[in-house]
């Protein structure tokens, strides 16, 4: 194929994740182009297809001909959760590949509707992870795969972010909509980040929950607890309290490492690591993750190449925030079922 072809995208769903990262990530893809948007809100949809310069604009009611487009090739949809897997079947249907925001869907119910769709129709589905291609956390994953760190003891993950009424989007604490509170929406990191640095997927989980005033039927905060068959415990936590913040600290026998902030895509970041006496920082540049993930997708869809990480591994994470809910709810262990 021409070094120059890209892969045509709509992007449905423009809140705010959409309009200040994804949209903009656009203009920095080498392998992937903006042909439409898709909202809700047609005057909306209108104004923002001006000003990223999509050619296309539709109602969410007419994504039935925006899928029609042969200029489109791939959605990435970046609706609230419980509305993916509608939009997804739909494309896969069409024969339109999938970039999917994390979490993959409100239920590993839906997840695994989707995963299934994609496949049946012989479409990719990519679950929207931008921390395996960010620079930081790569390195991090490298320290592990080359020993430098010996084996691993035990990985510590959080990110957490005030919740504002009146001012997040509403739709967070709606657990229809959401899949959940801040475990939902910011605790998939740790969950994803956890596993894929170790390797491993836990057998075992653990957790506490607490609610709040602010948080509505959802969780003010959590914090769990996931125990891999070798042994390694990854303890993550999340709130819809404080001001944002993120860190990833992983400790072996050789060594540890430390990032933070880890999961935000607007600050720079710091990783630290000591291992054989000798401690190093190193800082990471702001970047745009987004370019980079939408770039690896319209890559592996053009090369037919595997995608990672692809909807399984979503729809695998899907069922581990439902094991480590049904652990809060209980106050005790509770086996994962995959």
């Amino acid at each position: 194929m021409p070094a120059t072809r890209k892969l045509g995208f709509a992007v449905v769903g423009l809140g705010k994740i959409a309009e200040d990262a994804v949209l903009p990530g656009f203009r920095n893809c080498k392998k992937a182009k903006l042909i439409a948007v898709v909202s809700r809100d047609a005057k909306k949809a209108e104004r923002i297809a001006r000003k990223f310069k999509a050619p296309y604009h539709f109602h969410s009611d007419d994504f039935a001909a925006c899928l029609k487009n042969p200029e489109i090739s791939a959605v990435y949809i970046a609706t609230p959760p419980g509305m993916h897997a509608m939009f997804a079947c739909k494309a896969a249907a069409a024969g339109k590949h999938v970039l999917c925001e994390k979490p993959l869907a409100a239920t590993p119910e839906q997840a695994l509707k989707m995963v299934k769709a994609c496949r049946e129709a012989s479409v990719r589905l990519m679950t929207a992870y931008r921390k395996y291609f960010e620079p930081s956390t790569v390195r991090m994953k490298q320290l592990i795969k080359s020993n430098t760190l010996g084996r691993l003891d035990m990985i510590h993950t959080s990110f957490s972010e005030t919740y504002r009424p009146g001012i997040s989007q509403p739709w967070l604490i709606v657990p229809e909509l959401s899949g959940g509170g801040p475990l939902a929406d910011l605790g998939i990191y740790c969950v994803n980040s956890g596993r894929w640095l170790a390797g491993e997927d836990p057998a075992q989980v653990t957790a506490q929950s607490w609610r709040g005033p602010s948080a509505g039927e959802v969780e003010q905060g959590i914090t769990f607890q996931m125990t891999c068959p070798s042994g390694l415990v990854i303890q993550g936590s999340s709130t819809f309290r404080p001001v944002i913040s993120s860190f990833i600290y992983v400790q072996g026998t050789k060594g540890w490492a430390m990032l933070t902030p880890a999961f935000t895509f607007d600050e720079e970041r710091l990783l630290t690591v000591k291992a054989g006496g000798r401690m190093k920082s190193t800082k990471f540049k702001v970047m745009d993750e987004f370019a980079r993930e939408i770039d690896a997708f319209a890559t592996a869809v053009l090369d037919d190449k595997p995608i990672e990480p692809d909807g399984l591994q979503g729809h695998r994470d899907m069922v581990i925030l439902s094991a480590i809910y049904e652990a809060a709810e209980l106050q005790k262990s509770v086996a994962v079922r995959y």
